[in-house]
């Protein structure tokens, strides 16, 4: 596939997670919420995670930002779903590596994350692809802290 049509479909993976983000709302009382928001655009981001046996077993989410922040938190939510704590965190490691534009393992089987692979060529949405991402980080700290 060529250059151009992969970042056709890249913005078209990227718009339907922003228009119809997955695992948008709220879980109860036996999970996490972490607040974290961007100063810099205003992205803001309400992560629930629930841990069971140090695997995550539901991730939600709720806030408002831009399309970037958006789809990223719906991709994240989706692609966390049944892995574990130590996963979880490696993935967000290897995709932190990814939109920063390092060197980083394929990451084909985390979901539609690659399709933020883009946002490298855009220092200034880092962040914003980020975010719900250590949302996700600080949620997995704080059930660590917590045992």
């Amino acid at each position: 596939m060529s250059g151009r049509k992969l970042d056709q479909l890249y913005r078209q993976v990227i718009m339907d997670h922003y228009k119809n983000p997955r695992n948008n709302g709220t879980l109860d009382d036996e999970s996490v919420t972490i607040d974290l928001n961007n100063p810099t655009c205003g992205d803001e981001i309400h992560l629930h995670l629930k841990v069971e046996n140090e695997t995550i077993t539901a991730a939600k989410f709720t806030g408002s930002g831009c399309s970037i922040s958006v789809a990223s938190a719906s991709m994240m939510t989706e692609s966390i779903i049944g892995k574990s704590e130590k996963q979880a965190l490696k993935m967000s490691r290897d995709f932190s590596e990814m939109v920063q534009g390092h060197e980083h393992d394929v990451i084909d089987e985390y979901g539609d994350v690659e399709a933020l692979a883009g946002v490298a060529k855009f220092p200034a949405r880092i962040k914003c692809a980020t975010l719900s991402w250590k949302a996700m980080e600080r949620a997995i700290f704080e059930f660590e802290g917590n045992k």
